[in-house]
């Protein structure tokens, strides 16, 4: 089973309720989530919650190391396999679309980039980075958004190592098990005002529950700005009220909009990226919406393809 959606939609307590119902094990399909110093300001699931049901892939690789979409769906294809294995259901659940996307379509076959072209496009203004694209690639340059700076990035120094665009390369992806397995997806698009109170309040109860000393301790251990990691929402706001530079208010204001702007964008890519006849569920979450949907789920995940 496959449940995404944005931030704060409830993914979570639907994984569980399936889990409960049929003995299943939760895979982390998060970006933020695979990295252990981030178990508040990810919003992982507690100790208590992984208590109830078998957790995979949920803060399994330090900070240091960087999870692309291709190492991650590798990891997944492992963890699926242990649960079939054991006759177990393995129920995907996360935010991070291209994660999802890549295990289950493949990855592009880009050829390694040239240590050289990846530190001068790294370098480059985001301005003058998608300027280049803009003129060396303009089918990638026009599918992003200016301000991309990771894809504006990542399109460049592969045009200018490869050759080719990134959208040819796309277009060959190879690797996906979308074809060898029953897939049974949820896509939870719950009222956006209901949305932005959950992340709004989640974002007050991670500071109440200590994330501001959880990003101290990430501070601590010296990682490049650039890591993932460092990267994550409420990091970098927070990490500016440690320095002293804004108030613990504004570093909180600051990472609630990040978190509705994110959300933002989830919420259009789990909207019309997926496939249409993917279940979408457009209402909030709640005890009754839940058991609705997971009566949904192991129906379809009966039905015979």
């Amino acid at each position: 089973m496959v449940i995404a959606g944005p931030t704060a939609s409830g993914k979570s307590a639907l994984a569980m309720r399936l889990a409960e119902n049929t003995g299943g094990v939760i895979i982390n399909a998060d970006s933020a989530q695979v990295y252990r110093e981030l178990r508040l300001l990810s919003a992982r699931p507690s100790v208590e919650e992984e208590a109830c049901a078998p957790h995979r892939l949920f803060g399994y690789r330090a900070g240091a190391m960087s999870c692309s979409a291709a190492d991650w769906a590798a990891d997944a294809k492992a963890v699926m396999a242990e649960c079939h294995a054991a006759g177990r259901l393995p129920i995907l659940v996360g935010g991070t679309g291209m994660y999802i996307r890549t295990l289950l379509d493949g990855i592009a076959p880009v050829p390694d980039i040239q240590p050289e072209v990846r530190d001068e496009v790294r370098a480059m203004p985001v301005a003058l980075a998608q300027a280049a694209l803009a003129v060396e690639d303009p089918v990638m340059a026009a599918r992003l958004r200016p301000t991309d700076s990771t894809r504006i990035a990542r399109a460049l120094e592969v045009v200018r190592s490869s050759g080719r665009s990134l959208a040819a390369w796309q277009a060959e992806t190879q690797g996906g098990i979308g074809g060898a397995v029953h897939v049974v997806p949820a896509i939870l698009l719950p009222p956006r005002d209901w949305l932005h109170e959950r992340i709004n309040r989640r974002f007050g109860e991670m500071i109440d529950a200590g994330a501001v000393d959880e990003v101290r301790a990430l501070l601590d251990l010296g990682l490049p700005v650039s890591a993932p990691v460092m990267k994550a929402i409420g990091v970098p706001e927070i990490a500016r009220y440690l320095a002293g530079e804004i108030g613990q208010d504004a570093a909180i204001e600051l990472a609630q909009a990040a978190t509705r702007q994110y959300a933002k964008r989830q919420y259009a890519w789990f909207r019309h990226q997926p496939p249409a006849q993917w279940l979408r569920s457009l209402e909030q979450i709640d005890n009754e919406n839940v058991d609705k949907i997971v009566i949904k789920l192991q129906k379809q995940a009966l039905t015979p393809q």
